[in-house]
């Protein structure tokens, strides 16, 4: 047999397929999730998602130590506020000594080198669940907006690097920007979650944080994902308003998305690998169905091969200590 080409040659050993790997992995992809609870020496795994915590802050510190020690140079907080301290303005989330601005500025404190990034969203602190402000059953979008320049404003004076508006009204990018740009912060980046889809997947993070909406669901607000063209739109958008960084949320069945808005646009691509995801590959590996660190690599090598620069993921340390063994 006479073959003038011959692909298996380029996969005949370890040495020649790392040699001409399209894709590859590093720890400078990955975005760290962290949740952040009160309390001293709090540790609490949360129940849908095996492996992970809630830590108290004093925790969150330690371990935000041991991640930049491991080559993890970026985390994204969230944080668990107390019930009692919820309304339908959120007001705590712009607290000059709530949770979130207190982490802020004691990470970057104990960690000035960790690249820190905050979720900018209703739903921790709102009474309704809802990642903006309820009037008559309906999420208002304006003045939802004006509650997240303050939250956004009060991470940036705590020090943060990056706010993340998660929230997907319209406009928020555009006012938070214009804020920073007013009000001396004009070196606060802004990573925007500009196509976040209503999904199933996000039911262990709400777990996490207790921020399950108390009525109806997020479709008002968050994408359809029947949606493609839809998202191209919202990334555009949101770089011309002034995001430095686009997401995709959620990652893997949204591969074809990630790869879209990475082609229409010209600022860094993020994906989130959400909590869903980390637990479908938990527990099937729980019942012995896959071998988990090769399904980890794989799923990682797979979002970042459709075209994300980061990776906001909770597996990043299980993949930060496979890359660096």
């Amino acid at each position: 047999m006479h073959l003038q080409k011959r692909s298996r040659i380029l996969r005949a050993s370890p040495a020649i397929r790392s040699l001409v790997a399209e894709t590859s992995l590093s720890p400078n992809d990955f975005i760290v999730p962290l949740f952040i609870d009160e309390g001293k020496q709090v540790r609490t795994e949360i129940a849908s998602m095996p492996g992970y915590y809630r830590n108290s802050l004093d925790v969150t510190v330690s371990e935000v130590k041991e991640l930049y020690g491991m080559g993890l140079k970026s985390i994204l907080i969230f944080i668990k506020c107390k019930e009692e301290l919820k309304d339908n303005t959120g007001k705590e989330s712009w607290a000059r000594d709530g949770l979130m601005q207190r982490s802020i500025r004691e990470i970057k404190q104990a960690v000035p080198g960790m690249l820190i990034m905050t979720d900018v969203a209703l739903d921790p602190y709102s009474s309704y669940g809802h990642d903006g402000i309820v009037k008559d059953g309906e999420i208002v979008n304006d003045e939802t907006v004006e509650a997240l320049v303050k939250m956004s404003l009060s991470h940036a004076e705590a020090g943060v690097d990056f706010v993340a508006p998660s929230d997907m009204m319209d406009g928020r990018i555009g006012a938070i920007r214009n804020a920073f740009e007013k009000n001396g912060y004009s070196g606060t980046g802004i990573m925007a979650y500009s196509a976040k889809y209503a999904s199933c997947f996000y039911g262990p993070f709400r777990d996490a944080l207790d921020s399950s909406p108390g009525f109806g669901d997020k479709k008002t607000y968050q994408m359809d994902y029947a949606n493609r063209t839809e998202a191209v739109k919202e990334a555009l958008q949101d770089v011309e308003e002034g995001a430095d960084i686009v997401m995709v949320k959620p990652a893997l069945a949204y591969l074809d998305i990630i790869r879209e808005v990475k082609n229409a646009i010209h600022v860094p691509v993020s994906a989130y690998n959400i909590s869903g995801e980390y637990a479908m590959i938990k527990a099937a590996a729980k019942m012995g169905w896959l071998d988990e660190n090769k399904a980890i690599l794989e799923t990682l090598t797979a979002i970042k091969r459709a075209g994300a620069d980061l990776i906001a993921t909770y597996f990043a340390r299980d993949a930060a200590r496979m890359l660096g063994s």
